[in-house]
Protein backbone atom coordinates (compact mmCIF):
# COMPACT_ATOMS: atom_id res chain seq x y z
CA UNK A 1 0.00 0.00 0.00
CA UNK A 2 1.46 3.60 -1.13
CA UNK A 3 0.62 6.14 1.68
CA UNK A 4 0.60 9.90 0.09
CA UNK A 5 2.47 12.81 1.90
CA UNK A 6 0.56 14.84 4.18
CA UNK A 7 1.42 18.50 3.94
CA UNK A 8 2.33 18.12 7.75
CA UNK A 9 5.19 15.61 6.93
CA UNK A 10 6.41 17.42 3.69
CA UNK A 11 6.98 20.34 6.18
CA UNK A 12 8.58 18.41 8.74
CA UNK A 13 10.61 16.34 6.23
CA UNK A 14 12.48 19.19 4.68
CA UNK A 15 14.80 18.04 2.26
CA UNK A 16 14.69 14.69 2.91
CA UNK A 17 11.28 15.11 1.82
CA UNK A 18 12.55 14.77 -2.31
CA UNK A 19 14.68 11.25 -0.91
CA UNK A 20 11.40 9.76 0.91
CA UNK A 21 9.18 10.56 -2.57
CA UNK A 22 11.90 8.73 -4.43
CA UNK A 23 12.20 5.89 -2.17
CA UNK A 24 8.10 5.91 -2.54
CA UNK A 25 8.27 6.22 -6.52
CA UNK A 26 10.80 3.21 -6.60
CA UNK A 27 8.59 0.90 -4.15
CA UNK A 28 5.38 2.26 -6.69
CA UNK A 29 6.66 1.40 -9.58
CA UNK A 30 8.55 -1.94 -8.31
CA UNK A 31 4.41 -2.87 -7.41
CA UNK A 32 3.36 -1.66 -10.75
CA UNK A 33 5.94 -3.83 -12.83
CA UNK A 34 6.44 -6.60 -10.47
CA UNK A 35 4.89 -9.24 -12.92
CA UNK A 36 6.44 -7.85 -15.93
CA UNK A 37 9.76 -9.02 -17.44
CA UNK A 38 12.50 -7.23 -20.16
CA UNK A 39 12.18 -9.44 -23.50
CA UNK A 40 16.06 -10.25 -23.17
CA UNK A 41 17.06 -13.85 -22.87
CA UNK A 42 17.56 -13.65 -18.78
CA UNK A 43 14.26 -11.81 -18.83
CA UNK A 44 15.18 -9.63 -16.78
CA UNK A 45 13.16 -7.41 -14.27
CA UNK A 46 10.99 -4.94 -15.95
CA UNK A 47 11.71 -1.87 -13.11
CA UNK A 48 15.64 -1.96 -13.76
CA UNK A 49 14.99 -0.01 -17.01
CA UNK A 50 13.12 2.45 -15.22
CA UNK A 51 15.62 2.84 -12.60
CA UNK A 52 18.74 2.74 -15.61
CA UNK A 53 16.55 5.83 -17.36
CA UNK A 54 16.80 7.82 -13.66
CA UNK A 55 20.17 6.89 -13.19
CA UNK A 56 21.25 8.04 -16.69
CA UNK A 57 19.49 11.27 -16.12
CA UNK A 58 21.28 11.58 -12.60
CA UNK A 59 25.04 10.53 -14.09
CA UNK A 60 24.99 11.36 -17.34
CA UNK A 61 22.66 14.06 -17.50
CA UNK A 62 23.33 15.96 -14.06
CA UNK A 63 19.81 15.65 -14.16
CA UNK A 64 19.19 16.36 -10.10
CA UNK A 65 15.34 17.51 -10.30
CA UNK A 66 13.55 15.25 -8.50
CA UNK A 67 10.47 15.86 -10.08
CA UNK A 68 11.62 14.25 -13.20
CA UNK A 69 13.68 11.50 -11.84
CA UNK A 70 10.47 10.54 -9.66
CA UNK A 71 8.89 10.56 -13.38
CA UNK A 72 11.90 8.68 -14.70
CA UNK A 73 11.17 5.67 -12.25
CA UNK A 74 7.32 5.99 -13.27
CA UNK A 75 7.60 7.19 -16.85
CA UNK A 76 6.27 3.51 -17.79
CA UNK A 77 3.90 3.25 -15.37
CA UNK A 78 0.97 4.69 -17.31
CA UNK A 79 1.67 2.79 -20.49
CA UNK A 80 2.46 -0.43 -19.44
CA UNK A 81 0.91 -0.99 -15.96
CA UNK A 82 -3.04 -0.97 -14.46
CA UNK A 83 -1.99 2.67 -13.33
CA UNK A 84 -4.40 5.03 -13.63
CA UNK A 85 -3.68 9.15 -13.11
CA UNK A 86 -5.66 9.70 -10.39
CA UNK A 87 -3.47 7.10 -8.29
CA UNK A 88 0.08 9.40 -9.74
CA UNK A 89 -1.98 12.07 -8.77
CA UNK A 90 -2.39 11.54 -4.92
CA UNK A 91 0.68 9.47 -4.16
CA UNK A 92 2.70 12.32 -6.42
CA UNK A 93 1.20 15.33 -7.59
CA UNK A 94 0.39 17.00 -10.38
CA UNK A 95 3.62 18.38 -12.22
CA UNK A 96 5.03 14.79 -11.97
CA UNK A 97 1.92 13.05 -13.19
CA UNK A 98 1.86 16.06 -16.33
CA UNK A 99 5.37 14.52 -17.20
CA UNK A 100 4.41 10.87 -16.92
CA UNK A 101 1.37 11.94 -19.50
CA UNK A 102 3.47 13.66 -21.48
CA UNK A 103 6.15 10.66 -22.20
CA UNK A 104 3.43 8.05 -22.55
CA UNK A 105 2.15 6.68 -25.43
CA UNK A 106 -2.03 6.25 -26.26
CA UNK A 107 -2.00 2.58 -25.73
CA UNK A 108 -5.61 3.18 -28.18
CA UNK A 109 -3.53 3.93 -31.43
CA UNK A 110 -1.50 1.20 -33.73
CA UNK A 111 2.06 0.92 -33.30
CA UNK A 112 2.66 3.01 -36.57
CA UNK A 113 1.16 5.82 -35.29
CA UNK A 114 2.22 6.03 -31.73
CA UNK A 115 5.95 6.08 -33.10
CA UNK A 116 4.88 9.04 -35.32
CA UNK A 117 3.51 10.67 -33.10
CA UNK A 118 6.71 10.25 -30.81
CA UNK A 119 8.44 11.95 -33.28
CA UNK A 120 6.19 14.90 -33.63
CA UNK A 121 5.17 15.81 -30.64
CA UNK A 122 8.88 15.45 -28.74
CA UNK A 123 9.27 19.22 -30.09
CA UNK A 124 7.02 20.36 -27.86
CA UNK A 125 7.36 18.22 -24.97
CA UNK A 126 8.44 19.74 -21.18
CA UNK A 127 12.18 20.04 -20.77
CA UNK A 128 11.93 17.38 -17.88
CA UNK A 129 9.74 14.95 -20.26
CA UNK A 130 12.43 15.59 -22.87
CA UNK A 131 15.06 14.70 -20.86
CA UNK A 132 13.52 11.14 -20.00
CA UNK A 133 12.45 10.39 -23.71
CA UNK A 134 16.02 11.24 -24.40
CA UNK A 135 17.34 8.92 -21.70
CA UNK A 136 14.97 6.25 -22.32
CA UNK A 137 16.22 5.90 -26.25
CA UNK A 138 19.61 5.99 -24.95
CA UNK A 139 18.98 2.85 -22.41
CA UNK A 140 16.82 0.78 -25.28
CA UNK A 141 19.61 1.12 -28.08
CA UNK A 142 22.09 0.12 -25.58
CA UNK A 143 20.32 -2.86 -24.83
CA UNK A 144 19.66 -3.75 -28.91
CA UNK A 145 23.19 -4.25 -29.55
CA UNK A 146 23.99 -6.09 -26.73
CA UNK A 147 23.44 -9.96 -27.18
CA UNK A 148 22.81 -10.41 -23.80
CA UNK A 149 20.25 -7.84 -23.13
CA UNK A 150 18.53 -7.80 -27.04
CA UNK A 151 15.13 -8.55 -27.20
CA UNK A 152 14.82 -11.96 -28.29
CA UNK A 153 13.56 -12.92 -31.42
CA UNK A 154 14.05 -9.64 -32.99
CA UNK A 155 16.21 -9.58 -36.33
CA UNK A 156 18.40 -7.40 -37.57
CA UNK A 157 16.11 -5.02 -40.03
CA UNK A 158 14.09 -5.02 -37.05
CA UNK A 159 16.87 -3.37 -34.26
CA UNK A 160 17.55 -1.05 -37.17
CA UNK A 161 14.60 0.06 -37.82
CA UNK A 162 14.60 0.64 -33.91
CA UNK A 163 17.63 2.91 -33.88
CA UNK A 164 16.50 4.70 -36.95
CA UNK A 165 13.02 5.77 -35.47
CA UNK A 166 15.28 6.98 -32.13
CA UNK A 167 17.39 9.29 -34.08
CA UNK A 168 14.02 10.58 -35.96
CA UNK A 169 13.00 11.24 -32.01
CA UNK A 170 16.36 11.88 -30.35
CA UNK A 171 16.71 14.51 -33.33
CA UNK A 172 13.69 16.64 -31.71
CA UNK A 173 14.89 17.21 -28.21
CA UNK A 174 18.94 16.93 -29.03
CA UNK A 175 18.99 20.25 -27.45
CA UNK A 176 17.09 19.92 -24.02
CA UNK A 177 20.21 18.33 -22.45
CA UNK A 178 23.63 18.74 -24.03
CA UNK A 179 25.74 16.01 -22.44
CA UNK A 180 22.64 13.60 -22.64
CA UNK A 181 22.22 14.22 -26.16
CA UNK A 182 26.19 13.61 -26.67
CA UNK A 183 26.17 10.14 -24.80
CA UNK A 184 23.41 9.15 -26.92
CA UNK A 185 25.29 9.58 -30.08
CA UNK A 186 28.44 7.41 -28.27
CA UNK A 187 25.50 4.82 -27.73
CA UNK A 188 24.30 5.24 -31.08
CA UNK A 189 27.91 4.92 -32.61
CA UNK A 190 28.36 1.67 -30.40
CA UNK A 191 25.70 0.13 -31.44
CA UNK A 192 25.73 0.45 -35.19
CA UNK A 193 29.60 -1.06 -34.54
CA UNK A 194 27.94 -3.74 -32.75
CA UNK A 195 25.76 -4.44 -35.18
CA UNK A 196 28.15 -3.88 -38.00
CA UNK A 197 26.39 -1.45 -39.77
CA UNK A 198 27.04 2.08 -40.72
CA UNK A 199 25.15 5.10 -39.66
CA UNK A 200 24.27 6.16 -43.29
CA UNK A 201 22.15 3.35 -44.16
CA UNK A 202 19.85 2.94 -40.67
CA UNK A 203 17.08 4.59 -41.89
CA UNK A 204 16.75 2.80 -45.37
CA UNK A 205 15.13 -0.17 -43.59
CA UNK A 206 11.81 -1.09 -45.40
CA UNK A 207 8.72 1.16 -43.89
CA UNK A 208 7.38 -2.94 -43.70
CA UNK A 209 9.49 -3.37 -40.56
CA UNK A 210 6.97 -3.06 -37.71
CA UNK A 211 8.77 -1.24 -34.61
CA UNK A 212 6.68 -2.22 -31.43
CA UNK A 213 7.26 -1.98 -27.78
CA UNK A 214 11.04 -2.45 -26.90
CA UNK A 215 12.34 -4.58 -24.53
Amino acid sequence: MMYPFSPLQVELLGTDFDQGRLLQAVCFAADKHQHQRRKNIAATPYINHPLQVAQVLWQVGSVHDSDILIAAILHDTLEDTNTEVEELLALFGAPITHIVEEVSDDTRLCSTDRKRLQVEKAASLSLGAQQIKLADKICNIQDIASAEESPQGWDLARKQAYLCWSMQVSAQIKTCNAALFSHYEAVLKQSCDELHISRESLCSTPSSVKITKTV
